[in-house]
């Protein structure tokens, strides 16, 4: 056994059975070493920002990390914008990023880069395993700081030579997730009290709070005292839809946040942050809060948040039943499509226990208000910002739950930062349904121009803003990757295609022209 199969073998004994990769020569004896394991299941993304992505999507879903392998600094570089969104989602991921071998470094070949200054900001853990026989402990300490908390980014640095040298190190022992601190009597109190101070209460969640039996509970405590349940404006993963607590979040739009917390006079934070404009803007305030807002942490993401929601709940004293949405939708628009009709005919068609990966941007800021009466279904957000996680996230969900539907809601212009996520979905067999909003702009960013004060585009911002000239063919896109597509520009022809594309299985692309 040579320090490729230690690794390989260290992963599979804690549960990592797939990997997202795009290797290159430094990682070859990796790649042989899972060549001969028949139990890891090895998914190719054409570019390291769909390999990472899919290994966010995964991990939201299967509640476990997958690995990936990337090729040296550049190949991790390539892929640190999805890092960024995985980890403000504390998405659980093992990194395995191959170096020189370590007497090759001193000649400063081509591709020689700082690997660790590299995967430090974007990694909760970062380590190196420079010799075969620290491999197995290097990939457990890898393992248990992924799993540590409500999960991270761990950073492994495999150089070559520490993969193809024999060792005779046994595979270490199965690492053990850390205790999650417990709740914090005193905060416990202190939200209690405030809760218990009248309406003016806000209690905002994200994390694993918005699994269903949490929210049902925060949403007991809330109509017991009056207080207000939302969800921070991004996050992981929501279980939401019929027959499950109907939370909003809090607005992307500056004012919009403003007034939402305008009378808010305390915020009880569970898993979650404290809103802030995504953005500063001249003359407007960076905190969404009014300066007189007591804040209250009753748990971090890293707690243990459902010990603290019990004793939350056993501070407060009998709750009433939640108040569950129950099954319904709109009605059906006729006419030119527009992103309302696609959310209406989605709380229609949409089947049960269905996926739904969002990165619509702009059009699909209104999802929630048509859709609180869907089937019941699993929602993830683009959580970092950084635009191209969309297709990635819903290759990766489709992989951990080949049973369930996933339907991507993408944005064009961010679309096209990793569309080579479409080829992984036909070469896979992944069943997603992938509806592109085709507005042929950045539609985000001719609102942001005025938002900031700069004014209105002219030819030159149009020109970084538009993509008309020569405008974007998502049909061709998706079939040159093998995936099949159709174009859509009225509610009638969308509603029909929508209903054909989720009666069968495998992957179908809707270019939704707005």
């Amino acid at each position: 056994m040579n320090g490729a199969d230690l690794l390989c073998e260290t992963l599979l004994a804690n549960g990592i059975d797939t990997c997202f990769a795009n290797p290159g020569t430094s990682e070859m004896h990796f790649v042989a070493a899972l060549d001969r394991q028949p139990r890891m299941r090895c998914i190719l993304g054409l570019f390291e920002g769909v390999v990472t992505g899919a290994a966010d999507g995964y991990a939201r879903m299967a509640d476990k990390p997958a690995a990936t392998l990337l090729h040296l600094g550049p190949g991790l570089a390539n892929g640190l914008a999805n890092l960024h969104n995985a980890r403000r989602a504390h998405t659980p991921m093992v990194n395995i990023v191959g170096d020189h071998a370590t007497g090759h470094l001193q000649y400063d070949a081509p591709l020689t880069s700082d690997i660790d200054s590299l995967a430090r900001p974007m990694s909760n853990w970062v380590g190196r395993a420079d010799s075969a026989d620290s491999v197995g402990d290097r990939t457990r300490e890898a393992i248990e700081a992924a799993r540590t908390g409500a999960g991270g980014i761990a950073t492994l640095i495999l150089h070559a030579d520490a993969a193809w040298t024999e060792t005779a190190s046994a595979v270490p022992p199965h690492s053990v997730a850390r205790a999650l601190p417990a709740p914090d009597t005193a905060a416990i109190a202190k939200a209690a009290n405030a809760l218990r101070s009248g309406p003016s209460t806000t209690i905002l969640v994200s994390g694993r709070t918005l699994r269903a039996p949490h929210t049902e509970m925060l949403d007991r405590i809330a109509a017991k005292t009056g207080a207000r349940l939302m969800a921070q404006q991004a996050n992981g993963r929501m279980q939401r839809g019929a027959g499950r607590v109907a939370l909003d979040r809090v607005p992307y739009v500056i004012d919009q946040a403003l007034e939402t917390f305008a009378g808010t006079q305390r915020l009880i934070l569970i898993g979650a942050r404290a809103p802030v404009g995504f953005f500063a803007y001249p003359g407007k305030p960076g905190s969404m809060l009014p300066e007189d807002c007591e804040v209250i942490t009753l748990a971090d993401p890293h707690d243990d948040i459902p010990a603290a929601i019990e004793a939350l709940a056993d501070a407060i004293g009998p709750v009433p039943d939640a108040r569950l949405a129950t099954r319904h939708s709109p009605a059906m628009p006729t006419g030119a499509l527009n992103p309302d009709a696609v959310a209406i005919a989605l709380a229609h068609l949409m089947p049960a226990n269905a996926i739904v990966c969002d990165e619509s941007v702009t059009s699909g800021r209104d999802f929630f208000r048509t859709t609180h009466g869907a089937e019941p279904h699993d929602f993830l957000q683009l959580t970092g910002g950084a635009i191209g996680d969309g297709i990635p996230m819903a290759t990766g969900a489709a992989v951990a739950c080949p049973d369930r539907k996933v339907i991507g809601l993408q944005a064009d212009g961010s679309g096209m930062y990793t569309l080579q996520g479409l080829w992984t979905q036909a070469r896979e067999r992944l069943d997603v349904v992938t509806i592109v909003f085709a507005n042929r702009l950045y539609k985000i960013l001719h609102g942001e121009l005025k938002n900031v004060g700069a004014g209105t585009a002219g030819e030159n911002a149009r020109r970084m803003l538009d993509l008309d000239d020569p405008a974007l063919d998502w049909v061709r896109l998706a079939n040159g990757m093998g995936v099949e597509a159709a174009r859509a520009d009225t509610c009638e022809a969308f509603h029909d295609l929508l209903r054909a594309a989720l009666s069968r299985k495998g992957p179908f692309l809707i270019e939704a022209v707005l």
